[in-house]
């Protein structure tokens, strides 16, 4: 049986997302085709503006619509003590504690030599020259797994060489290692936070 070419393109830009087989496609497709035309046009327009509508804060490279964004721009947070996360998704576990009253810093990503991702193509320029101020401590949180110790170990190395004095830790390991921080549940990330060492 052919499918209409709307249907199948639709199918097709599912499938590009990540954990998405082409049997979800599918059922995502078919779902949203017995939807409401006009809840469609809503769906629509979100995910159009999901780019335009946003920008990287110059500060943090978290993702937000104000620059700075406003965790940066929050003059009750500690911003001498930074919280390097992957992702800005770890950013909002974080958050959840309610625990963390410093800042953040966001990566992009971690340091992947299989998949040809290294220092460069991910915001640790950045984080080096927030190291030059005057912090009292920065916070490493990459995810406990190969590439996530990998880019800890190579920034600790960095931030020294740029800092001397800064404090440097490493989260506490009450995430097991493997883990994604994002799907830490909020005790384990409080934890990780009072169990930090330094590196």
């Amino acid at each position: 049986m052919k499918i209409a070419k709307p249907i199948a393109a639709l199918i097709e830009s599912f499938e590009k997302l990540p954990g998405i087989g082409p049997k979800t496609a599918q059922r995502l497709t078919f779902y949203l085709l017995h939807n409401p035309q006009r809840e469609l046009d809503v769906f629509a327009q979100s995910l159009s503006r999901v780019k335009k509508d946003t920008v990287l804060c110059r500060i943090c490279r978290n993702i937000s619509e104000d620059d700075p964004c406003p965790l940066c721009s929050d003059s009750g947070r500690d911003a001498k003590t930074v919280l390097v996360v992957e992702q800005p998704l770890d950013i909002l576990a974080f958050e959840k504690t309610g625990k963390f009253q410093g800042v953040y810093h966001v990566l992009h990503g971690s340091i992947s030599p299989l998949e040809n991702i290294g220092p460069d193509e991910i915001y640790i320029e950045d984080l080096l020259k927030r190291a030059k101020r005057d912090l009292k401590e920065i916070i490493i949180a990459t995810n406990p797994t190969m590439e996530g110790e990998a880019t800890a170990m190579y920034l600790n190395k960095k931030l020294k060489s740029v800092s001397p004095k800064l404090k440097v830790t490493r989260l506490g390991m009450g995430i097991p290692t493997g883990a994604d921080l994002e799907y830490a549940d909020e005790t384990t990330l409080t934890q990780a936070i009072a169990g930090r060492r330094e590196i």
